[in-house]
């Protein structure tokens, strides 16, 4: 790889954020920290009376032990209960403990209903007062990544039909190559389950999902088909990279 292709791949890996997990330590399921920030936006907007800041996910105990059931895709957080931290910004009209309480909850349910997401807590500062003209204003706080997907390289007919059993579960709007920018949806490799035991085959596949059901059920599903579509039944880490 060349000297600028290799800057350009850290630049569109760094677009994504931290990879949060999703669900719990068997669910080998993550998703990218900048799509579960516009998914929260987007999912808070209409909490009137408050505009959403900079917002972050990270460990709610980054010192506890988690152990997940298959490899982690790389630098991907490691399954445990989360933590979101957030700023916002609040009308006057109200006590500001009753709008952050407001803002708080719809965070946590839009978290895991719509995501799937373990949260322990969300941490919430007001910063700041609004008045009618700034509350019409867009909301402020982190940009969000452009990330441009890749497709699907099709070397082999095995990653032809990973690519094909997680197309066919609803949800999946499309196959994505957003990690390390190689443009590779699928990655399949070899894990050691131990010294006494032969390698079994890890796949990784990239995808991007559309809105109407849960992220977590849509990622789980991915991986039982995945799973059934080869013969030798790898392990299976799906990991989300657009939530639209």
């Amino acid at each position: 790889m060349s000297a600028d292709r290799w800057t350009q791949a850290v630049r569109h890996q760094l677009g994504l954020g931290r990879l949060v997990p999703l669900g719990g330590p068997r669910d080998g399921c993550w998703l990218a920290e900048s799509a579960a920030r516009s998914s929260l936006r987007q999912a808070v907007r209409s909490v009137p009376g408050v505009r959403l800041g900079s917002l972050r996910i990270e460990l709610a105990d980054p010192e506890g032990s988690y152990e997940s059931a298959v490899p982690a895709p790389p630098s991907a957080l490691p399954p445990g209960p989360l933590r979101i931290v957030a700023e916002c910004a609040a009308t006057p009209d109200e006590p500001l403990p009753t709008a952050a309480s407001r803002l708080r909850a719809a965070l946590n349910g839009a978290a895991s209903d719509g995501l799937g997401l373990t949260v322990a807590e969300v941490d919430l500062r007001v910063t700041a007062l609004l008045d009618d003209s700034a509350q019409a204003q867009p909301a402020s706080g982190d940009a969000e990544a452009d990330i441009a997907d890749g497709g699907q390289a099709k070397s082999d007919s095995d990653e032809e039909r990973v690519g094909q059993a997680a197309l066919s579960v609803p949800g999946v709007a499309r196959l994505t190559g957003s990690l390390g920018g190689l443009g590779r949806a699928v990655h399949i490799g070899e894990r050691s389950e131990g010294t006494a035991a032969l390698p079994r085959r890890h796949v990784r596949i990239e995808l991007a999902v559309s809105g109407g059901r849960r992220v977590l059920d849509v990622a789980r599903d991915v991986r039982t088909a995945v799973t059934g579509a080869l013969a030798d039944g790898p392990s299976v880490a799906v990991l989300v990279t657009a939530v639209r």
